[in-house]
Parts: C-alpha cells; sequence; structure tokens
C-alpha cells in the first residue's frame, strides 16, 4: 500500500478524503419561505388537544393576522386515550397536508407523545417533490430526524399550545417564528454560562428533545451527526435519565465527530430520593468530550422563551465568555 501510495498521487488524494476527520456536508433542501396569501395546515400528530379548540382557534387567528390562510386537520380534535384520534386518523391528517401542494407549512399543534407511531405510515414522495415546512418541537423531534434524513429542513419553534403562556413571556417566541416562517435572517446573542466551553464552529444544527434523540437509535431515523451542531432539551426527567440517554447516543457514536453542542431548556428536572451529586450542566459535561465547545442556556425548548432553529441549516455559533451568538446562514 505505501508503495502505490507513493508512486499514485490520485490514489493518494482518494485516500486522504475517505479517511480525512473533515466531514462534508450536505446540502439540505429548504423548504420556500412563506409569503402573504400561503396556506398552514394545523394538525395533531401526536398528543390529545382535549378542551383546547379555544387555543387552536387563537392560533389561528395569529397565522391570519399574518397574511397567511389556514386549514385545520379534520381530526384534530379526536380523541382516542392519550393521542389525538387513532394512529389512522392522525396519518390521514398528515398526509392530506404532506399531499396538499397548497400547503407551504405543516404546523403541529402539540407534542405530548405519538409521532414515532405514525412515521412509518406516511408516504413523502409528493412532499419530496413540493417541500414544506415542519413546524413544532418536542415529541415533533421524531419528524425533525426522518425529515432530515429524507433530505429537507424542518423548524423547530413554537406550536399552537405554546399560546397559553402568558402573552408578555412569549414575545420573542412568536417574533423568532414568524422571522423563520418568512424567511428573514435568525441571529441570536445571550449571557454566556460559566459552565460554557469556549469556542468557534459552522455546521448544520440537529437535534431536538434529548428523550426522541435516544429513541430512535437503530432505526432509518436515528441522525448522523458528523460534522453537525447538536442541539439538545429535555423536561420532566430525573438526572440518572438525562445521563443514561446521553450515554446511549455516545455509544451510538453520536459525538464522534460532533462540531458542538447547545444545551437548551432542561425543565422540571425531577428529584431522586437518591441524589445525583451534580448540577445537570456538570452531567453533560463529563459525557461531552472535552474537545468540544458547549453552550448552555439556549432560549428553545420547553419554556416560555422557546426560539425557533431551522434544524438541516449551516449556523455559525461563537460561544465567548460574556456573550456567546448563533447566527443561521441565509440561502
Amino acid at each position: 500500500m505505501q508503495f502505490i501510495l507513493r508512486r499514485t498521487p490520485i490514489l493518494f488524494i482518494l485516500f486522504s478524503l475517505i479517511f480525512s476527520p473533515i466531514i462534508a456536508q450536505k446540502k439540505l433542501v429548504k423548504p420556500f419561505q412563506l409569503k402573504l396569501g400561503d396556506t398552514v395546515a394545523i394538525v395533531a400528530p401526536a398528543g390529545i388537544l382535549k378542551n383546547r379548540e379555544e387555543i387552536i382557534e387563537k392560533a389561528k387567528s395569529l397565522l391570519i393576522s399574518w397574511g397567511l390562510n389556514v386549514v385545520i386537520g379534520k381530526n384534530v380534535f379526536k380523541q382516542n386515550n392519550h393521542f389525538a384520534g387513532t394512529d389512522e386518523e392522525r396519518i390521514q391528517d398528515f398526509q392530506e397536508a404532506l399531499n396538499n401542494p397548497s400547503i407551504k407549512a405543516i404546523w403541529a399543534a402539540r407534542g405530548g407523545y405519538g409521532s414515532v407511531r405514525i412515521l412509518d405510515g406516511l408516504d413523502f414522495k409528493k412532499f419530496s417533490k413540493k417541500p414544506k415546512w415542519m413546524i413544532g418541537y418536542s415529541d415533533i423531534t421524531a419528524f425533525h430526524n426522518h425529515f432530515h434524513n429524507l433530505g429537507f429542513e424542518t423548524m423547530h419553534a413554537m406550536m399552537p399550545t405554546s399560546l397559553e403562556e402568558k402573552p408578555e413571556e412569549i414575545i420573542e417566541t412568536i417574533a423568532s417564528f414568524k422571522n423563520a416562517l418568512f424567511g428573514e435572517k435568525l441571529s441570536y446573542e445571550i449571557p454566556s454560562s460559566t459552565y460554557n466551553r469556549i469556542g468557534k464552529v459552522n455546521g448544520q444544527i440537529v437535534g431536538g428533545n434529548l428523550a426522541i434523540l435516544a429513541s430512535m437509535l437503530g432505526s432509518k431515523s436515528q441522525l448522523n451527526t458528523d460534522g453537525k451542531i447538536l442541539f439538545i432539551e429535555e423536561i420532566g426527567e430525573y438526572h440518572y435519565s438525562i445521563d443514561r440517554m446521553l450515554q446511549s447516543l455516545k455509544r451510538a457514536g453520536y459525538f464522534n465527530n460532533l462540531k458542538a453542542v447547545i444545551v437548551g431548556d432542561l425543565s422540571k428536572i425531577k428529584k431522586n430520593t437518591t441524589s445525583w451529586g451534580s448540577t445537570s450542566e456538570e452531567l453533560i459535561l463529563a459525557i461531552i468530550p472535552k474537545s468540544i465547545p458547549v453552550l448552555f442556556d439556549f432560549p428553545a425548548g420547553h419554556e416560555a422563551d422557546n426560539r425557533a432553529l431551522i434544524f438541516g441549516r449551516e449556523a455559525v455559533l461563537n460561544i465567548q465568555k460574556n456573550t456567546s451568538t448563533l447566527n443561521f446562514n441565509q440561502k
């Protein structure tokens, strides 16, 4: 092999490309930014929307105030125990939104649980020809992962049920969602946590809810994080559960060639009878390789201040001592 490489520059170049630590990023398809008169579909692919008709109407009114049209899935308010209708009913609404060329964005009404149950029942052929935005967070991470692997950008942002928060607490949430929806530049500057690991990187942002990321392992919806920036958030878990999920991601190679980690909200962490013995930040830093920059306290996740992120989009993350910035590239 050494003799061949010395005598054959082309083979040497090929060898270098194959084994280079530099990871080339596949450019994902960006659905068209919305414009006045476009239509958004509100669907419920997961948890039940019991007694939430008023909040869905509020979400509809918000979109209309932005000059958009709105259609609501006919099964949105169905009730099937934990879920917003049967798997078949939720698939029907989602499939109709995927297939309808006049719909430019699919907005999940809420998370909860149930998205993974309908993923494999969907047909993405028509969507692939006329892609549209998939919007939501939490359980909607299952769709973010799946759409990413299909080659499309998605939007991690507020959902209609986010409007149940106090209006004064979601001003930035709504503003960032609108900016993302209409293709305005997303740029954030936040105070730096003392736990941060300093660094400046660029790469596609991927990720979402930690529990859903872990549940995707071993499936065709599992992410390849090589050369990317991983965003994570979580709610209502014990420290040992967060540790277990991160250890699972680590063993699956999530951190082997990762550029950086952005940690969003870690909300309502439960206290175990036996003390864990460290903070959430210390837990995470103990697992993420020391060479990888880490940004804590990014305002996205299950708190009222939930800033929009474009998954699959290149961004520049600059983590500094006093302030840190995240700037998305505009294509």
